[in-house]
């Protein structure tokens, strides 16, 4: 018996429908597969989500008053009190930009690289996908309880390190496995993971706003591992992995149920040893380096470059404002990660073009406050949202449609690891770039 990570030479390959909607309405059970695959997508990356949208909460607690500002300079937050509106009418006067101490980049890297990690390996693994998933389970679990009751520096960052391998082993797993399944459960899976964006982010602002304490928000979060461990093993229906990929009886006459692979050309031939897996990781590099830069130029925006985007004296705090950037940030990755079915990308390279511009943009916007209104960049920040999403998405999806099908679970598995990269590398750019943008000299609308 073979599971996901293990070398095997198959017997069997699905080969792609001749007619996917007829093969979808004989499969009266689909709809469990797809559903459960939304699910996953969002329990996966949810608290990955929420420890983004509380790291300026986190630094809080980790510093005290991060704030560098005189005594008479008010934007109406308080530290103890998350939920403080900066609505009074007040005289500026900073004498220093108000940032924390830390960049919330080194919150994004604690909360990517054992993400990165146990996605580097993760095809060398050869545990069943059963104890893959426990172990995510418990990880997250586990990271939301340290999270909540930290009370020293160390145990908080274990927390927020134990959300990242949960959320790493998951990717790598959960999206191998899709290759057994019926093609579109990518599109449910990525939507699932943008809707992750906007239930994480959404229901951390939300509850904080309505006065709950970081804590309590975080320990009410604990449902979700719950609601993972159902999807998987309740609703999703498994397949047999001793196969690779495997063939439901019912799918397979609209399938090849036999391939003799010797009559197949060589670059769709199964990978048989890891020495011709290392020697195929470049041949995936057209689908990688794309993601990697879109993901590194979104989230050097996002971590290196929000906290510094701050407009004093209107209805949100500065906190707050932070916050509602995410939520923002994540309805675009939403929309653009559920709409791979209405539409198509193939050069993912034209949405790191883009990035780089939004790039340009908010570094200005951060060292010289140009911007006149709130409203320009939430739209701005809906844009850059739409980006990422749609990177990620048309990536995983031209992979299950390109690539052979021998080769398509090994492509996942190393793709996986791209939006990592991409990330951490935002993270090691973003802490350099905004202490360095802290000490500039005060911009006139804080003065």
């Amino acid at each position: 018996m073979t599971d996901i990570g293990e070398a095997t030479s198959p017997s069997v390959v699905p080969l792609t429908e001749n007619d996917p909607e007829q093969a979808t309405a004989k499969d009266k059970g689909l709809w469990r597969d797809l559903v459960a695959y939304w699910i996953l997508g969002l329990c996966n990356n949810y608290g990955y989500v929420v420890m983004l949208t509380a790291a300026h909460d986190i630094l809080k607690e980790l510093e005290g008053d991060g704030h560098s500002k005189s005594a008479a300079s008010l934007d109406g937050y308080d530290v103890a009190n998350t939920t403080a509106r900066a609505n009074e009418d007040v005289t500026f006067g900073y004498e220093a930009r108000p940032c924390n101490k830390l960049s919330t980049g080194a919150i994004l890297l604690a909360d990517i690289l054992p993400a990165l990690a146990v996605k580097s390996i993760a095809s060398f693994l050869p545990l069943a996908k059963h104890v893959r998933i426990f172990l995510c389970v418990a990880a997250a679990a586990a990271g939301f309880l340290l999270t909540a009751f930290a009370t020293v520096e160390w145990v908080l960052f274990v927390g927020v390190i134990a959300t990242s391998f949960s959320s790493g082993l998951g990717e790598a797993t959960f999206l191998a496995y899709a290759t057994y399944f019926n093609k579109n459960v990518i599109s449910t899976w990525s939507s699932g993971t943008g809707g992750a964006g906007i239930a994480g982010s959404l229901s951390y602002t939300g509850l904080t706003g309505l006065g709950l304490t970081p804590k309590t928000t975080i320990l009410i979060m604990l449902v979700v591992p719950g609601l993972e461990a159902a999807a998987f093993w309740l609703l999703l229906r498994h397949k047999d992995t001793s196969k690779k990929p495997a063939v439901e009886e019912e799918e397979a006459k609209d399938r090849a149920e036999e391939i003799d692979y010797s009559t197949l050309p060589e670059d769709e031939r199964p990978l048989e040893n890891w020495n011709q897996r290392i020697r195929y990781i470049p041949s995936l590099f057209i689908f990688m380096i794309p993601l990697i830069l879109v993901y590194l130029l979104e989230y050097y925006i996002n971590q290196g470059l929000f906290e510094l985007v701050y407009f004093p004296g209107i209805w949100l705090s500065q906190s707050e404002q932070y916050r509602w950037y995410q939520v923002i940030y994540q309805i675009g990755v939403f929309i653009s990660r559920s709409s791979v079915n209405l539409i198509q990308f193939r050069q993912v390279w034209i949405m790191a073009v883009f990035q780089f511009l939004n790039v340009v943009y908010f570094t200005f916007e951060a060292v010289y406050y140009f911007t006149p209104s709130i409203w320009i960049i939430f739209v701005l920040i809906l844009w850059e949202g739409l980006l990422g999403g749609g990177g990620y998405v048309n990536t995983f999806y031209r992979i299950q449609t390109d690539v052979p099908a021998a080769r398509r679970e090994y492509a996942m598995m190393v793709t996986s690891i791209s939006d990592s990269v991409g990330i951490a590398l935002a993270g090691v750019a973003a802490i350099p770039s905004h202490n360095a943008i802290c000490d500039l000299p005060v911009p006139d609308r804080l003065l």
